[in-house]
């Protein structure tokens, strides 16, 4: 059991490098549906929990646009990229 939770964790790491929000709340998804689906129902379950974690976590991220809301000194509401 740990290797796969060490072989996930890897493989998220080197997945969530480089890629767009979307890309990469689809792989944390996947790999967390995975690791809930195998504690919870074996290899058919981490199938599954992948699948369900990977379309859920991309369409939550595809919806956050990598902007946020400020506020300024003044008062008013600015929205700008997220740093």
């Amino acid at each position: 059991m740990m290797k796969i939770v060490y072989a996930a964790v890897a493989v998220l790491m080197l997945a969530v490098t480089g890629c767009t929000t979307a890309e990469q709340t689809g792989t944390v998804g996947a790999v967390g549906g995975a690791l809930v689906g195998s504690a919870v129902g074996g290899t058919q379950g981490a199938l599954i929990g992948a699948v369900a974690g990977g379309v859920g976590g991309y369409l939550i991220g595809r919806t956050a646009d990598g902007r946020c809301q400020y506020r300024t000194r003044d008062g008013r509401t600015v929205y700008d990229r997220c740093y």
